[in-house]
């Protein structure tokens, strides 16, 4: 069993929060827009991370993480990027390789609207924190926090900063 939290979009913007919330997970797992790696540096201080890089990440972060990041953990498949789009209206890039290789998991950013929904055509859970920073069009800024126990996703939270 392992405890995963997942942020997104913090555009450089640090909260304590994310300790409070983080503090008892085994990884974060971060979809891009971190705007400056020492969130990334503050976040590693809790647990491990792994992270892909946004639109409005710089070099510096892009040489430090891809734009995909595709794993497997406790047996379960898992696909992170930025830019994934929503169910059933995946982006483009991401489109084409998900009809040959379609995870457990697809997990993204970007839009700052979080949403977790079991896409049916695909059979895959689609999963984006919304934005945790306090940049963008949203108006409460989330994450999301769950377990992968025995293959399965259990105790799926969607937890609101403001």
């Amino acid at each position: 069993m392992i405890k995963i939290g997942i942020i997104s979009d913090t555009h450089s913007y640090w909260d304590d929060k994310y300790i409070k919330y983080f503090s008892d997970c085994n990884e974060i797992w971060h979809a891009g827009d971190i705007g400056d790696i020492v969130i990334i540096d503050k976040l590693k201080k809790i647990t491990k991370v792994r992270a892909v890089y946004g639109n409005i990440d710089n070099h510096i972060v892009r040489r430090e993480y891809k734009e995909d990041n595709i794993f497997k953990i406790e047996g379960v498949n898992v696909w992170i990027t930025h830019i994934g789009g929503n169910p059933y209206v995946y982006n483009k890039r991401v489109r084409n390789k998900l009809t040959y290789n379609v995870p457990d998991i697809f997990i993204c950013g970007h839009s700052h609207i979080c949403k977790v929904q079991h896409d049916k055509r695909l059979n895959m859970l689609y999963m984006n924190p919304g934005a945790a920073g306090k940049y963008g069009i949203h108006k409460v800024r989330t994450l999301l926090r769950f377990v992968i126990d025995s293959g399965k996703i259990k105790n799926l939270e969607v937890v609101e900063l403001n």
